[in-house]
């Protein structure tokens, strides 16, 4: 079995996805997310942060998404996430006020504003709510629910659920576009997967270039040298969240244990003190403890 990068590193999808020369395997991608009407499906588009290289050697610790403009004007920003950070709604909301307010330019009109949508694929599960592994936001009123304007689109694609779907055989890669599309994310650690990718390919020209583009990059030892730091900065930082985790974990269950003795008021203080002993910061501090950021300041000083 030949070895292959990764697409669910940032450094791979984006070599694929984002890559000059590659714009018809991006569109089949967002054609098959956004589930577009026919007459309004996007036919060109322009990648604005091919340059991968140079992105990830000047800052290997900043995310690679992927950044493009359709011919219509509408602007998309694509992020995917191996490890939880906890922030993933207010981080696609961020990325999607830069795109919506970038476009503004001196005597333009509010109303030539282009829609915005983020696109946050994540190797984690992420909203509890659902076990939908695609959730689209918009904008709409409480009551009601009429949209307020189509402006703004969020999307949430949680693979840990798509593949458990997948094993219960309730969607289809040779029904569904989009499963097609993110089912190749696992490609490199599931055989089989791969293998009905390959046989769908024979009928879908775009897959049948995606997969050959991907076959060529993984062969490239420039490529592959590349790769392999960035999945070692990734796989660290993974491991870093997890050692907070439980770190976290553990100096309150001590605060806890200690507190019953000496009193809720005294064991919330004692747990926070613990928390900043080991580098926390103050925010988290102050969430776990249930004190004020002020109380958890006044501790630290």
């Amino acid at each position: 079995m030949k070895e292959l990068i990764n697409l669910k590193v940032d450094y791979a999808f984006k070599l694929i996805f984002a890559k000059e020369g590659n714009e018809a395997i991006l569109i089949a991608f967002l054609n098959a997310a956004l589930s577009l009407p026919q007459e309004s499906k996007i036919e060109n588009i322009t990648i604005l942060n091919s340059e991968l290289n140079k992105e990830y050697k000047e800052d290997k610790k900043s995310i690679l998404d992927v950044r493009a403009e359709t011919s219509k004007g509408m602007q998309i920003n694509i992020e995917i996430q191996l490890n939880n950070q906890y922030d993933m709604e207010k981080r696609s909301l961020y990325y999607w006020a830069q795109m919506y307010t970038r476009q503004m330019r001196e005597g333009m009109a509010y109303k030539e504003l282009a829609k915005a949508v983020t696109i946050n694929i994540l190797d984690f599960d992420y909203l509890k709510q659902t076990q939908n592994y695609h959730n689209v936001f918009h904008l709409y009123e409480d009551e009601e629910k009429f949209q307020l304007t189509d402006a703004i689109e969020m999307h949430f694609m949680e693979l840990p659920k798509l593949i458990s779907k997948y094993l219960r055989r309730e969607v289809s890669p040779w029904e569904n576009s989009l499963v097609r599309w993110l089912l190749l994310l696992e490609g490199s650690e599931n055989q089989e997967i791969l293998q009905i990718l390959e046989e769908i390919a024979v009928q879908d020209q775009v897959l049948h270039e995606a997969i050959v583009a991907w076959e060529k990059s993984s062969d490239d030892p420039r490529v592959r040298e590349e790769y392999f730091a960035r999945r070692k900065a990734l796989l660290d930082e993974k491991a870093a969240v997890r050692e907070a985790e439980l770190r976290l974990k553990e100096g309150i269950e001590k605060g806890i244990a200690e507190g019953k003795a000496e009193g809720k008021a005294e064991g919330k203080a004692e747990v926070a003190r613990n928390l900043l002993d080991m580098g926390i910061e103050i925010p988290k501090v102050a969430k776990a403890t249930g004190l004020s950021e002020e109380e958890v300041k006044m501790l630290k000083d």
